[in-house]
């Protein structure tokens, strides 16, 4: 059975991602807010990601409103992905 917990080598923070994928706070609560950016874990006023999860929804997020696509688009493309991944892994 695979364990689901996520280390803590493996988080990231809101600010740490500003800084690693040079976006502001305000994008960053926004893009949770909205749904683009899972939360993984949350310790009193401190939200933590998964890190791979984040780097590949940013570049998404990036090539897609490159594109032209809204937020809501995006999201729900984003949701398609999740989905397919797990038809695949079942």
């Amino acid at each position: 059975m695979p364990n689901n917990r996520v280390e803590e080598k493996d988080l990231i923070t809101a600010k740490e991602i500003m800084r690693e994928f040079d976006v502001s706070y305000q994008i960053v609560n926004h893009y949770t807010n909205f749904g683009l950016l899972p939360v993984a874990i949350k310790k009193a006023n401190i939200r933590y990601y998964a890190k791979d999860i984040i780097k590949s929804r940013i570049k998404k997020i990036r090539e897609l409103t490159q594109q032209g696509y809204s937020l809501s688009l995006i999201r729900k493309k984003l949701e398609e992905d999740v989905d397919i991944v797990k038809d695949v892994s079942t």
